[in-house]
């Protein structure tokens, strides 16, 4: 089932160029992707635009994580779910597309949430529908890994404040966003170097 749905899914998938161009558009239009068109949402899509170009621009990837990426020697196809305003995904979609870019075997496609739901009710995360989420397959469109929505260093930030607070208000969505501004990338990059290599052991042992 998993696999058949998958399977279905993936030839529909976005090149980031693709998506970066949907969501350019979007923000000349006042719009969102996902069901609602909220005016909240609208503007978190026309903020993360301005992020991913950012991003774009000043990424920068170590050459040891590229050599671990590198060692990935048969296909992959790197399947994010996303919608336009989710803001850790605009922090995160860039960071992918970069790695994706150093080994041609590393193919970066992009699906929207809403739009499959079949897909994302099957990388539930603690029960809960959150994006981005990255689903690692291989050429057979078998799961190799997952990771989202956010880097272990930012997900411990966020349970540390609910758990204080109970709740993650406006406040802390602004601390964590200076902090992403802050680390460019570099945490994500660090969880996936880290699946990278359990994922390169456990397919040779």
């Amino acid at each position: 089932m998993k696999n058949n749905v998958i399977s279905q899914i993936v030839p529909r998938g976005m090149t980031y160029q693709s998506y970066s161009e949907i969501v350019e558009k979007l923000v000349s239009e006042g719009k969102s992707t996902g069901i609602e068109q909220t005016e909240k949402q609208i503007e978190f899509t026309k903020l993360n635009a301005s992020r991913m170009r950012r991003l774009d621009k000043t990424i920068k990837i170590q050459q040891e994580a590229i050599s671990a990426f590198q060692a990935v020697n048969t296909s992959q196809t790197w399947l994010v779910i996303l919608e336009s305003w989710c803001a850790d995904g605009a922090q995160t979609i860039p960071v992918l597309n970069k790695i994706c870019e150093t080994n041609s075997n590393l193919s970066l496609r992009i699906v929207l949430r809403d739009e499959n739901p079949e897909l994302m009710n099957l990388f539930l995360t603690n029960g809960t529908r959150s994006i981005p989420k990255l689903i690692v397959l291989d050429e057979d469109n078998n799961v190799v890994t997952t990771w989202g929505p956010r880097s272990g260093m930012a997900t411990k930030m966020v349970q540390a404040y609910k758990n204080q607070n109970g709740v993650i208000d406006d406040s802390f969505k602004q601390f964590l966003q200076v902090w992403y501004n802050k680390d460019m990338g570099e945490a994500i990059i660090e969880d996936l170097v880290k699946l990278t290599k359990q994922s390169f052991y456990l397919e040779n042992n």
